[in-house]
């Protein structure tokens, strides 16, 4: 698609990957929406980038429906969800809290759904669409202590495949990103007070993903001519340093 003609709601996108969205998005031509639960963060990423924001909680149902309309209502259309709200609970198995659990649950694969379920009846009713999925390399492979977070990559990206199938005959794009670690601002929290652990980590945010890295990636799916798309892109870190 030209970018341009693109209208995009960006779910969690007061920060990190879908902030990086927004603004590349935003500068390559895109009308773009930007949501979340942090009214404060939306309102201050929005006038940073010069867009609008709609307040909404992705596990709630009638705010879904209200974001997915007002943001049509806003930039006269929607042609582009990208499914990225989400968070990581990690934990042992032996440790794992069953509210903490279902909560992740709710954020991570209830959200997703609901977001695409309003999305797509746009995209159906005008036999165009691009969702896409933001998934994590835990979609892939399971790692120790983080099966929580995993078992939601897990099932995000076995909802992809089925919406995908299920919506390519109204010409529907779904597709899925799948970052490996990515610094955010979570990572100035691992600074530790000697020099060798505040020299490791600024060495470690040189090397490993930024939100920047994906969002080009979003954009470049998006940019493929209607006629064909790139089902899944796994965005891997060159040389972590860890």
């Amino acid at each position: 698609m030209d970018i341009k003609n693109a209208k995009v709601l960006i779910t969690g996108g007061n920060s990190g990957i879908g902030k990086a969205t927004a603004k590349l998005l935003k500068e390559k031509g895109a009308q773009v929406i930007i949501s979340g639960r942090n009214e404060a963060t939306l309102q201050e990423t929005a006038s940073e980038l010069d867009i609008e924001y709609v307040k909404a909680d992705v596990t709630i149902e009638n705010q879904v429906k209200n974001m997915v309309q007002e943001a049509k209502n806003k930039m006269g259309g929607l042609n582009v969800l990208v499914n990225n709200a989400g968070y990581g609970y990690i934990a042992k198995l032996i440790d794992i809290e069953a509210d903490q659990f279902t909560d992740q649950f709710k954020t991570n694969i209830l959200g997703a759904t609901l977001c695409a379920k309003e999305s797509a009846k746009h995209f159906i009713a005008q036999e165009s669409g691009n969702i896409i999925n933001i998934g994590s390399t835990s979609s892939l492979k399971g790692s120790p202590t983080a099966s929580p977070y995993v078992a939601t990559k897990f099932a995000l990206r076995g909802m992809t495949e089925s919406w995908r199938n299920e919506l390519r005959p109204h010409n529907i794009r779904v597709m899925q990103v799948n970052p490996s670690e990515v610094m955010t601002s979570f990572a100035d929290n691992r600074v530790g007070k000697n020099s060798d652990t505040k020299q490791y980590s600024l060495m470690e945010q040189q090397t490993k993903l930024r939100g920047e890295e994906i969002a080009h990636t979003i954009s470049s799916l998006l940019e493929m001519d209607d006629r064909g798309f790139i089902t899944e892109a796994t965005v891997f870190a060159t040389n972590p340093q860890s």
